[in-house]
């Protein structure tokens, strides 16, 4: 449970941070008071900034995007972008296909192209309730799996010719301070939020994001308590049913640390061969998400692995030590007596 839980979180975020590596900018401007979660800020920024920002001096490239959030099939962000000005930044690699013909063309990279049942050049998807044409299979890793021509996004989510961001390519990398200056100069756009892309990767990761680890720590929580209580009922129902056999090895000459050793190396064994087929399932749901929902990475770490491992064994013992105790206690003649 702990490791499919964090495998599929942490995975969300991973896969967004890889993507975002590619994209090719080094700044990336926002909006004032804007989040530096994708898809959750909505689109705020007229389109026409990315055209002032393009004529900075130490600019060579500014390309607005949209970022949308859509929950329809998957959770997924949906980018919508200028192809023109965001392909400079870093041009696409096709596979197959092309760049946009026309505003109800889509992109998709080869890691949605290759999901469930498959998709090729000139098939039809829905996004946004609304039917688009596959027009270019490109390689993934330039941010997002769908790209559509930004004005198409903007009008299915009443932001027509705005944007959530503008990426920003400089003319030499020693220059984003000046390009930052240069930017906040400009009338209304002082607040700006600025952000070198460096930056921005650095923000995503479970500490930075609200709320993740409580729900991480919540979930880790539940399994340790379901764990405990499972080993409970389980090792409590096996010492009253053993209570005979528990007289006959008291009055043999076992000690209460003798009767103590032998229900918590059972416990031991037990949580030993349930870590084991824990693990195995895990990798099994990990095939399986692999194989069903490739665009959603399912990273299971040596850190966590072993994180898991500990809390699992050691809840099987904390839960197996009152039934021990409660084993060792029992008096010879009355367990030699039980019915």
């Amino acid at each position: 449970m702990i490791l499919s839980i964090v495998g599929i979180m942490v995975g969300m975020i991973e896969g967004s941070r890889r993507s975002q590596s590619g994209i090719g900018a080094d700044l990336i401007v926002r909006p004032p008071n804007a989040t530096f979660l994708t898809g959750v800020s909505g689109a705020p920024i007229p389109a026409k900034v990315a055209d002032i920002i393009a004529r900075l001096p130490h600019v060579a490239v500014a390309s607005p995007a949209i970022q949308q959030i859509s929950v329809q099939s998957a959770v997924e962000t949906i980018w919508g972008i200028d192809y023109h000005s965001f392909n400079a930044l870093k041009p696409f690699v096709f596979l197959s296909g092309g760049p946009f013909e026309g505003p109800d063309d889509v992109l998709v990279d080869d890691v949605f192209a290759r999901s469930r049942p498959g998709y090729k050049v000139g098939d039809m998807i829905t996004i946004l309730n609304h039917k688009f044409r596959i027009c270019g299979i490109v390689e993934h890793g330039k941010g997002g799996r769908k790209y559509l021509p930004i004005k198409t996004l903007g009008g299915l989510i009443g932001s027509e010719n705005n944007a959530s961001l503008i990426f920003v390519k400089s003319d030499d990398p020693k220059n984003e301070g000046l390009i930052e200056q240069e930017i906040h100069a400009q009338p209304g756009m002082a607040d700006y939020q600025i952000q070198t892309l460096a930056e921005t990767l650095s923000q995503m990761t479970p500490a930075h994001l609200p709320a993740f680890n409580t729900s991480l720590n919540v979930v880790i929580g539940i399994a340790t308590i379901v764990g405990f209580i499972v080993i409970f009922q389980a090792m409590y129902t096996a010492v009253l049913e053993r209570t005979r056999e528990i007289g006959i090895l008291k009055s043999l000459g076992a000690s209460r640390i003798y009767v103590v050793n032998l229900v918590l190396r059972e416990t031991a064994l037990l949580a030993i061969v349930g870590i084991a087929l824990g693990i195995a399932m895990t990798f099994l749901l990990k095939a399986f998400m692999n194989q069903r929902f490739p665009t959603l990475l399912f990273p299971v770490t040596p850190r966590w692995l072993i994180t898991a491992i500990l809390i699992a064994f050691c809840g099987a013992l904390v839960g197996a030590t009152y039934p021990a105790l409660k084993a060792a206690s029992k008096d010879p003649i009355e367990a030699l007596a039980y019915e």
